[in-house]
């Protein structure tokens, strides 16, 4: 019975330093066997927070957390579903970086909020894809054929240039980045173009012929492959990269510097052009 006692007390013991072990960083480094060990690399670690959409930011992200730890850092991925957040918890001082926006996206943020964010590193661009609807091929267009479309200003304005890109219609000259279906100088298929909010373009694909879709919900809709894409040399591409985001003041610290060493790097480049089958292009 006294041995028994003693196995038991031991246990416990052990039992609760592994889970004091768990609690340091909220799961953000791996456990092996001997708990105190764990510990130990744990308290060395510094914590790094970014804030990154959901799909494909946080997936390229975990990707570098073994980088990371062995520069000294622990990556905390925190996952958001919108575009405000972000931006306010790395304002405030909740995270170390953020990454799901654009340059033109984070300048008009700053200036209607009055927050103080700069941009570090281009990392990726998500290319607007025409995907298939009822038609199989651009080829195979008819007469009056309905493309789903955009209805924001900036997408809107991809979408036809892509469109134009393809051969499909002609915008006026300079146009650019601000077109609108008002700028199309010629329709030869005679088009019907249908203006939905950005997130339900995806859903609708199935409703019209083709659909210009951004490669975030491409990806999240699971479709297959573009049957055409953005060029990664066009205007969008450079404009449109999204990239690694940190408060003023902080764009030489030895922890952002770390991050952005880990995220530029042949690992992450590989890793988003085997995963995402072109709807996620590296721009560095």
């Amino acid at each position: 019975m006294k041995n028994r006692i003693i196995g038991l007390i031991i246990i416990t013991a052990l039992t609760a330093g592994v889970l004091t072990g768990c609690g340091q960083l909220s799961g953000t480094v791996s456990k092996d066997e001997n708990s105190e060990q764990t510990s130990e690399i744990e308290k060395e670690l510094e914590p790094i927070r970014v804030g990154a959409g959901v799909t494909p930011h946080a997936e390229i992200l975990r990707e570098i957390q073994d980088d990371l730890e062995e520069k000294g850092y622990a990556l905390e991925v925190v996952e958001y579903n919108d575009y405000v957040l972000p931006n306010t918890a790395l304002e405030d001082g909740d995270l170390d970086a953020n990454y799901f926006q654009h340059k033109p996206y984070l300048d008009d943020f700053n200036a209607e909020n009055g927050t103080h964010i700069v941009g570090v590193a281009n990392v990726h661009f998500e290319p607007l894809g025409i995907y298939a609807g009822k038609t199989k091929s651009l080829a195979d267009l008819k007469d009056g054929a309905e493309v789903a479309v955009p209805n924001d200003t900036t997408n809107e304005a991809r979408a036809l240039l892509l469109l134009e890109q393809e051969g499909l219609i002609k915008l006026k000259e300079k146009a650019g980045l601000q077109a609108t279906i008002l700028d199309i100088q010629e329709n030869p298929l005679n088009l019907k173009i249908k203006e939905l909010e950005a997130a339900q373009v995806a859903r609708a694909v199935s409703d019209v012929d083709i659909a210009c879709i951004n490669g975030n919900y491409a990806i999240e809709a699971g479709l297959e492959e573009a049957i055409a894409l953005e060029s990664a040399e066009s205007e969008a591409a450079e404009t449109y990269a999204n990239l690694i985001a940190v408060k003023e003041g902080n764009e030489d610290t030895e922890k952002t510097q770390a991050l952005v060493e880990a995220v530029l790097s042949n690992k992450v480049k590989d890793f988003i052009t085997a995963n995402y089958k072109g709807a996620v292009v590296p721009v560095f």
